[in-house]
């Protein structure tokens, strides 16, 4: 297995958690963000994918607003089928190709 620099220590994955879950608590309705987004503003710019296991393996996350995380190019989770008819719901709309239109709706906090 590859040694990473940035390897978390079990306090820092632990801290890492509860903020991803409390920036995906704040999205607002009919936006969305981004899992690299929200991995920079945990403090962890490289660990996007990790953002989404967090997302899918946390008891509780299913509560908040999951179905706002996009990937960086406006794509829905796959095996996710849900996921876009909650975002339609919302007023998100998506292009011809299945994308999120992230120019309108990417929600970047201050």
């Amino acid at each position: 297995m590859r040694d990473y620099p940035d390897r978390m220590t079990p306090e820092q994955a632990r801290t890492f958690r509860d903020d991803v879950l409390n920036i995906v608590s704040q999205i607002p309705r009919g936006r969305v963000t981004t899992y690299g987004h929200i991995a920079a503003l945990a403090g962890w710019p490289s660990h996007s994918r990790m953002v989404g296991r967090t997302l899918r393996y946390t008891p509780g996350a299913e509560l908040l607003p999951c179905h706002r995380v996009v990937n960086i190019a406006g794509r829905t989770a796959p095996g996710w089928s849900r996921q876009r008819p909650l975002l339609e719901e919302e007023g998100v709309t998506f292009k011809p190709n299945g994308h999120v239109d992230m120019e309108r709706y990417l929600w970047e906090p201050a």
